[in-house]
């Protein structure tokens, strides 16, 4: 993909003696190609960032190797819904939701993504990023690749396929409410 682009340049340069600012521009001018060629000059497109994804057995070897530098740790961003991740998740993750669900029920994007993620991690840090099945998070890559960070893997599958393979996950244990305690016994009650 070609891109048309026209340069508006200032160049300062010192005069010479005996020279004149009007001259001087002039012999810019001269210099400088015609408007025309400028404006046809084409300069490539910056090619797509591409999304590295691997399987949920590579993330898993992939969390579990020590570092010495704490960059070099790999992260699970767990880009699914707050709802979604209530109801299990990695253990160590951080949860920015890609989307949210809007009060009609659809799905609509998080506006402040890149900034939350940005205030988590850094753009050398390394980051999977996963999600329920793995599309979310592929979008989440390519905004955070397009945001200047560099070590970003989609996690394939996302947590269906860390589930299937049986790999540890954080369920949280719902209790029920306190109810009211009965009554304590009577000394009279124990006497009968």
């Amino acid at each position: 993909m070609k891109v048309a682009c026209a340069v508006r340049l200032k160049i300062v340069l010192p005069t010479p003696e005996g020279l004149t600012d009007k001259k001087h521009l002039q012999q810019l001018k001269i210099m400088a190609p015609p408007p025309e060629e400028i404006r046809s000059e084409s300069v490539p497109a910056p090619a797509p960032a591409v999304v590295v994804t691997v399987d949920v057995l590579t993330v898993s070897e992939l969390k579990q190797q020590p570092q010495e530098d704490e960059k070099q740790v790999w992260k699970y961003l767990d880009v699914r819904t707050e709802e979604e991740m209530a109801k299990g998740h990695l253990h160590n993750s951080h949860n920015v939701p890609y989307m949210f669900i809007t009060p009609q029920g659809t799905r609509e994007k998080n506006p402040l993504f890149v900034e939350q993620v940005a205030s988590l991690f850094t753009t050398d840090q390394h980051i999977l990023v996963g999600c329920q099945s793995g599309k979310r998070s592929e979008l989440a890559c390519v905004d955070l690749l397009a945001a200047g960070f560099m070590n970003v893997k989609n996690v394939g599958g996302g947590y269906i396929a860390w589930v299937q393979n049986g790999l540890p996950t954080v369920v949280p244990v719902h209790t029920p409410a306190p109810t009211t305690a009965p009554p304590s016994p009577t000394p009279a009650e124990f006497a009968t």
